[in-house]
């Protein structure tokens, strides 16, 4: 039970988009506000391609519901995944047409506007996030906690756009990988268990922060807004990547931190367990734990109007067949979109 809990509630995160948008024009009136609530499954992540074409996944974790994919085009939100069972646990794209869902059982399933297809992966491993820099250019990552070499770990794959395939990394460290995400196939970072941090400049990978590690713990995400602003969450630990070296950064948590995204240069939000809710602005955390939703946040993402929006819900504690996970969409903008979800 330790190794299935805990694993759970190491990879919690937050997706990032394909490029950083611009702060918000009003920022000063902006709030966080509840957009979708009491949804049956958790919802681990959000992403989209503008704010009236978002996606947000998750799953059951076994409480007898269907896998999440909703889709938000501006009026409604719609599910997918209708019939699938398995948790989805991150996904990305480069289009509306082009977008990519990962989570258990090696679960890849692809949306090109129309129907979902699903993708040989080649492994039975949860595969915990995919970043895609081009539709012939995909990353996916993931693993087994704690399952060491003894499980399949250190598990990093590569769509070149007409099959998944591992790809090869310098050696084995028998650590689960939590996301991938980078501003180009060139400069890719991935992040995982015990302050792991891999970093490909070109085509060759070095471990980053390790010896021994800036982070305490393990890290959960990655995201960033720049070559020379990239941000590593996980746990207590807010680390930062100026461009030539990782520090830590000085943040009051309440509780564990998994999602973290960049709006523009230094506008930054970090979500975690508790309704944890923070900003980065003008060099000042600015504190929203007291705003709603105060259910665990697992993903955040910078839409290109530089508003803020997070999924979350109750995905740690053991399921009741049947029972709703209290799935959240959050939104920190000026005006809340559409909380109508279609049955």
């Amino acid at each position: 039970m330790r190794r299935h809990v805990t694993a759970i509630s190491l990879v919690l995160a937050a997706c990032g988009g394909p490029s950083p948008p611009p702060p918000p024009a009003d920022a000063a009136t902006a709030s966080w506000q509840v957009v979708l609530h009491d949804l049956p499954p958790t919802l681990l992540c959000v992403w989209g391609v503008s704010p009236t074409d978002v996606f947000a996944v998750g799953g059951p974790r076994g409480n007898g519901t269907t896998a999440a994919i909703l889709h938000y085009d501006g009026n409604a939100w719609t599910n997918l995944a209708t019939g699938r069972q398995n948790t989805y646990w991150w996904a990305h794209g480069t289009s509306d047409t082009d977008v990519w869902a990962v989570g258990e059982q090696g679960a890849i399933t692809h949306w090109d506007g129309t129907r979902l297809t699903d993708a040989t992966s080649g492994t039975t491993a949860t595969l915990y996030g995919v970043w895609a820099a081009a539709p012939n250019d995909v990353w996916a990552v993931g693993g087994t906690p704690e399952g060491g070499t003894a499980k399949p770990n250190d598990i990093l794959l590569h769509f070149d756009g007409t099959r998944w395939s591992p790809s090869p990394l310098p050696k084995t460290l028998g650590r689960t990988f939590f996301k991938v995400w980078g501003t180009s196939s060139s400069n890719l970072y991935v992040v995982g268990e015990l302050g792991t941090i891999w970093h490909r400049v070109g085509t060759t990978w070095s471990l980053e922060a390790d010896s021994p590690p800036l982070a305490t713990g393990n890290l959960t995400t990655v995201n960033g807004c720049s070559a020379s602003e990239v941000y590593a969450v996980g746990g207590r630990d807010v680390l930062e990547w100026k461009g030539t070296s990782w520090s830590r950064l000085d943040v009051n948590l309440q509780n564990d931190v998994n999602g973290v995204a960049c709006a523009s240069p230094g506008d930054v939000v970090i979500v975690g367990f508790g309704g944890l809710k923070q900003r980065l602005a003008n060099g000042v955390w600015q504190d929203d734990f007291m705003s709603e939703p105060h259910i665990d946040l697992h993903g955040t993402w910078a839409d290109p109007s530089g508003a803020y929006w997070a999924a979350g819900g109750d995905f740690i504690t053991d399921p009741v067949m049947g029972a709703s996970r209290r799935g959240v969409v959050a939104y920190y903008g000026t005006t809340a979109p559409a909380g109508v979800l279609n049955p």
